[in-house]
């Protein structure tokens, strides 16, 4: 295995053999999508991944498609960082490492000597080599992570060329920069007459979006060029594109994708880190009316529209994980009540949307109507095992609809990658601070060094505290609809209630002075209510306990995603929780 793949959690691995409630364990869902990040890889294509499956089809296959190259390969990297961080490499399979590394030699072989990602011509494909400049952020995204997560220096050296390139082709002028098409080419923009006429047809999807990257690559490295194109980019979609309206929505206009969701959050959760990083609260509540917008525009769940058209029958993981990346930069922000919705969309849309049954996918017994390179039909359920669904229904792994572009894609290797992005964002959020303040943020269970959570949810109102490290404070969020007449607080054999003199100011459970060895224990009652979601038009009666799905009606018909889920069954379950000794975030 290249050793450059190894992170910082493989340095000192710390576990904690305990028995827990066999409820949502987010490493845990990391590991299972380990399956498919490395199932999509092609060995008759040198390892490159397949794109897209489709399930519904008899029988079913895998494809490639223009998107194989930066955009998968960053991906798919980024995933395999991040599960390594989230699991210390606990459960591995060695046959992973082999494949991990051949993602990464392609991620770097597909860099032109300009600095930039080159897709390459297929002779079944309909694309011509270029350099996209989605795949341009997904690449930089893999690099940063890499740096990040290992000091890697060749990540660190690939990413300044990239980052410089980035700013070299921009368009400069007095007010604003831009790319004036979604492709840049060897040979230049493919319309000079685009960058005369001041043409940027969706700043969004090519600039808006690369503000993530950038950002958290000046951070780990101060590249000075990074954050200067975050800042001209910002300067683009606030005050120059329109592509956001005065009240927050999105703008419908078919040139900025019909309003398409992933890179519209995608674009907000750059913005929001970016507001952080220089104080700007203008910005933050500029990205804040936004988000409430879109909240209403999905589900309490976590279901999207994939755009204000023709997708908007359809559900992309990644825009899902964009608004779990958005509401923990928001919370983390000072505006803690986001911390609800993102436990919300964690607990249900994007664990339901995981597979973790494949028994009514139609595999070929043999290899006999694949076409090496461009298709096959082999073991196709086996090897998506893991993945979160490219196109969703709210209650179906597939979106099969007679509306607006039908059944498409049932999985996407971006949202496979990006369903991991996703867990670790939550996984990263559960606990934050240091010895002076230390937070629990979502109630779900993970080691950390200064405290273990253990959450029996939503099974039962019942989240222990397993102190490590000393610490002044220790606050608790709390779900609203938990109350706090019957809340209980324990530590040893003082009980106190939810009543009493034990809040903190931001609305958190305060628990003062809290010592090593130290078992506390908070209890509250469980609440079932039910409510009515809408969802493209569509009307569905969503039954909760606590903060947790448990049926939706009318329920769904090729892969139903809510009713039977495991982690509302009870039971415990003996696991090795994964503390590392070095915490990074994103």
């Amino acid at each position: 295995m290249d050793s450059r793949l190894t992170s910082r959690a493989e340095e000192a691995k710390v576990y904690l053999m305990a028995t827990i409630p066999a409820t949502l364990l987010l490493e845990d869902r990391a590991a299972l999508a380990m399956n498919a990040v490395t199932g999509l890889a092609d060995d008759d294509l040198d390892g490159i991944p397949f794109f897209s499956a489709n399930l519904l089809a008899r029988p079913a296959r895998m494809d490639h498609g223009d998107w194989d190259y930066g955009s998968s390969h960053g991906r798919l990297t980024d995933a395999i960082l991040l599960t390594r961080q989230m699991t210390g490499g606990k459960g591995w399979d060695p046959r992973w490492d082999t494949i991990a590394d051949r993602y990464r030699q392609r991620l770097f072989a597909l860099l032109a000597d300009d600095g930039l990602t080159y897709r390459q011509a297929h002779p079944k494909g309909h694309w011509l080599p270029n350099a996209n400049l989605i795949d341009q952020r997904a690449t930089l995204l893999a690099m940063t992570t890499a740096v990040v997560a290992a000091d890697d220096p060749q990540a660190q050296r690939a990413a300044d060329r990239q980052v410089a390139a980035l700013k070299r082709i921009a368009i400069k002028e007095r007010d604003v920069w831009f790319y004036p098409a979604s492709e840049y080419t060897k040979d230049g923009w493919p319309s000079s007459n685009a960058i005369d006429l001041h043409l940027a047809p969706d700043p969004a999807s090519f600039s808006g979006r690369l503000i993530m990257p950038l950002l958290r690559y000046h951070q780990a490295t101060g590249n000075t060029d990074a954050l200067e194109l975050c800042e001209w980019f910002a300067r683009l979609i606030v005050e120059k594109s329109g592509v956001f309206n005065a009240d927050g929505s999105f703008n419908p206009a078919r040139a900025y994708r019909s309003g398409h969701f992933h890179t519209r959050v995608g674009t907000l959760e750059g913005l929001a880190r970016l507001a952080r990083h220089t104080g700007d609260h203008g910005l933050t509540e500029f990205v804040r009316r936004s988000y409430d917008w879109v909240l209403g525009e999905a589900t309490r769940f976590g279901w999207t529209p994939g755009d204000l058209a023709d997708q908007q029958y359809e559900h992309e993981t990644c825009s899902l994980v964009d608004l779990i990346g958005l509401g923990t930069t928001l919370a983390g922000n000072g505006l803690t009540e986001y911390w609800a919705v993102v436990e919300r969309f964690v607990r249900n849309h994007l664990a339901a949307s995981q597979l973790q049954d494949v028994s009514w996918v139609e595999s070929a017994p043999d290899r006999s109507q694949d076409e090496p390179g461009w298709r096959t039909h082999v073991d196709v359920g086996e090897r998506v095992l893991g993945a979160f669904c490219g196109y969703g229904a709210p209650n179906d792994y597939v979106s099969d609809v007679p509306l607006g572009r039908g059944h498409t894609n049932d999985v996407q290797a971006c949202c496979v990658g990006s369903g991991v992005r996703g867990l670790f964002w939550a996984w990263n959020s559960i606990v934050t601070g240091d010895h002076r303040l230390t937070r629990v943020n979502l109630l779900l269970t993970r080691g950390h060094h200064a405290v273990d959570v253990i959450s029996h949810l939503p099974v039962e109102g019942k989240v222990e505290l397993h102190v490590n490290e000393p610490m002044d404070e220790l606050r608790v969020r709390i779900p609203d609809w938990a109350g706090y007449a019957r809340l209980r607080l324990q530590r040893g054999d003082e009980e106190r209630t939810g009543a009493e003199r034990i809040w903190a100011p931001d609305g958190y459970l305060s628990i003062p002075k809290p010592q090593p060895g130290e078992r506390i224990t908070v209890t509250f009652p469980m609440v079932e209510q039910t409510t009515t979601e809408f969802a493209a038009g569509n009307e569905f009666r969503t039954t909760w306990r606590g903060d947790d799905v448990i049926a939706i009606d009318p329920p769904g018909t090729s892969r139903p995603m809510y009713g039977d889920r495991p982690e509302h069954a009870g039971g415990l379950r003996e696991y090795e929780l994964h503390r590392p000794e070095t915490e990074w975030s994103w």
